[in-house]
C-alpha cells in the first residue's frame, strides 16, 4: 500500500506559499548586503563582498552586533534559570495562585512590545532606582520577554515526565536536590536547551522594547540598522543583516536538534 500523507494537499500549497513569503524578505536582504553599488537598492548593481568586509571594520554595526550578542546570551542565562525554576513550580505546585502566576508570566509576550517599552521605561523613571537608559534595566526587560519561551518549552518536557522515576530515587536514599539534579535534570535538559536558544534569538532580534530603553551608549544591532535605514540607507545595514540571519538560522537549527534529542533517545 502507498503510504498516504495525512496533510492534505491544500495545507501544504498554503504552507508552501507562506514560507514563500517569509523567504522573499530574507532573500533580498542578503542579495542587498551583497551589492557593488555605493547606495542600498535591489536589484543589486552587482555582486560584491565590499560591504561585507565594510561591517568588520565599521564602528557602528561592528559593536552594536558584539552588544546584542552578548545581552542575548546573557538574557539567555538568566531566563533560562529563572523560567526552568518556574516551570516546575508551575507543574507541580497545588497553590490556587498557579493559573494566576501563569498568566502573569507569559503577559509579556501578549503585550505589544512598545507597550511594554513604555511601561518599564515610565516605572524606571517612577521609582528612581537607577535603572532608566542602563544596561541593567535593558536586561530585565529582556528577560521578561524572553522567559516565556523558556517557560514553554520546560513547562512541556516536565509534563512529559514520569515522576515514578525520581520518587524511585528518593527511595533509594538521594535527597530532593539530588534526585533532581541526577534524574530529572538530565530528562529535560533537550527542553532547557531549546528554550535558551529561542530566548536567545527573541532578545537578540529585540527591537521595540530596546527602543525605549536603549541609550546611544548602548546601540543594539536592531537599533543601528534602524539608525541606518533612517538616515544613512547605506548597504551595510544589509551586511549586518546578512550576519544577523546567519546567526538566527544556526540558532534554529540547534534549537530544532535539541527539541528533537528526546524524541531519538526514546526511540533507542
Amino acid at each position: 500500500m502507498e503510504d498516504v500523507n495525512p496533510i492534505p494537499f491544500t495545507f501544504r500549497v498554503i504552507a508552501a506559499i507562506a514560507l514563500l513569503v517569509l523567504l522573499v524578505p530574507v532573500a533580498i536582504v542578503v542579495l542587498a548586503g551583497l551589492n557593488s553599488g555605493d547606495y542600498l537598492t535591489f536589484p543589486p548593481q552587482g555582486f560584491s563582498l565590499r560591504w561585507i568586509k565594510n561591517f568588520f571594520v565599521s564602528p557602528t554595526f561592528l559593536p552594536a552586533f558584539k552588544l546584542s550578542f552578548a545581552l542575548a546570551l546573557a538574557t539567555s542565562i538568566i531566563s533560562t534559570v529563572l523560567g526552568t525554576l518556574a516551570s516546575i513550580f508551575l507543574t507541580r505546585s497545588v497553590s490556587r495562585s498557579r493559573e494566576f502566576l501563569r498568566a502573569i508570566f507569559f503577559l509579556p509576550v501578549v503585550l505589544p512590545g512598545v507597550v511594554l517599552g513604555i511601561a518599564l521605561y515610565v516605572f524606571y523613571i517612577w521609582s528612581d532606582v537607577g535603572l532608566a537608559r542602563s544596561l541593567t534595566g535593558l536586561i530585565i526587560g529582556h528577560v521578561l520577554v524572553t522567559m516565556p519561551f523558556v517557560i514553554a518549552t520546560v513547562t512541556a518536557s516536565l509534563v512529559d515526565l514520569d515522576l515514578s522515576v525520581e520518587e524511585a530515587a528518593r527511595s533509594l536514599g538521594a535527597s530532593p536536590v539530588q534526585a533532581f539534579m541526577k534524574v530529572t535534570l538530565p530528562l529535560i535538559t533537550p527542553g532547557i536547551s531549546a528554550g535558551s536558544i529561542f530566548a536567545f534569538i527573541v532578545s537578540f532580534g529585540q527591537f521595540e522594547l530596546t527602543l525605549f530603553l536603549s541609550t546611544p551608549n548602548l546601540q543594539t544591532l536592531p537599533l543601528a540598522i534602524y539608525s541606518s535605514l533612517r538616515y544613512a540607507f547605506e548597504p551595510t545595514a544589509a551586511a549586518a543583516g546578512i550576519f544577523a540571519i546567519c546567526l538566527v538560522t544556526v540558532s534554529t537549527l540547534i534549537s530544532t536538534r535539541l527539541s528533537n534529542l528526546k524524541k531519538l533517545l526514546s526511540r533507542r
